[in-house]
């Protein structure tokens, strides 16, 4: 696989749940040396803290609805302002209405800046579901592991921290389903947006996560040459 080179790029992982745009951002950011920022992780962290905003969006993501764009967007502007993200980042999970796109844009142009790619993984809905059914996460350390891809060493007891693992509410079948129909009447038009703007890769996610990797880096190795 080639090496990707190492400079300051802004991506945006896209996808419907469960494609992988964690793992893939998750290796990006170490390759590239960016942050990472997940939205999901960071909805959960304060749902697990019981913040204000946790409080507020618990309810809502249980039921595999979109968190108000308001909420999120203010978490995400403020983690944006902050010094590590100037020169490049890599965003998981936002923007996922036009609305918060468009959030985005006007942030970034404030301090002089654009998101370089938006990286769309495609996987079958089929293949969507029988992934998102079979994570499991630790609740105490946030560990990620799945029955068939990742199984735990020892039974449904978390590798980091010894933790009883659990399904996540939002990842049974009845509210994946609900939320690939939220993702594709909301969140699929913000495709749209950057297309018309000439940003906008698709990426096949079938196959084993380091080809996925190799298909992206090509992307970001090929910025601004063409």
């Amino acid at each position: 696989m080639a090496a990707t080179s190492v400079r300051p790029v802004r991506l945006l992982m896209f996808g419907a749940p469960g494609v992988g745009k964690g793992t893939q951002a998750a290796v990006l950011s170490g390759r590239l040396g960016v942050p990472h920022l997940a939205t999901g992780d960071m909805l959960r962290a304060a749902i697990r803290g019981g913040t204000p905003e946790g409080l507020q969006a618990r309810a809502i993501v249980e039921r595999g609805e979109l968190v108000p764009d308001g909420l999120i967007s203010a978490l995400v502007g403020a983690r944006l302002a902050q010094p590590d993200m100037q020169d490049g980042f890599i965003l998981d999970g936002f923007p996922r209405t036009v609305g918060q796109a468009e959030y985005l844009d006007g942030a970034l142009r404030t301090s002089g800046r654009t998101v370089d790619a938006v990286v769309n993984i495609k996987v079958p809905e089929r293949e969507i579901t029988a992934r998102l059914g079979g994570r499991r996460v630790c609740p105490a350390c946030g560990a990620t592991f799945h029955e068939a891809f990742q199984p735990p060493r020892v039974g449904d007891v978390c590798d980091a921290c010894g933790g009883r693992l659990e399904r996540r509410a939002d990842d049974a079948e009845e509210v994946v389903r609900g939320r690939l129909e939220v993702y594709t009447r909301q969140t699929a038009p913000v495709l749209e947006h950057y297309r018309d703007a000439g940003i906008l890769f698709d990426v096949d996610g079938v196959g084993k996560p380091e080809e996925v990797t190799g298909r992206i880096e090509a992307i970001v190795n090929g910025l601004g040459r063409g």
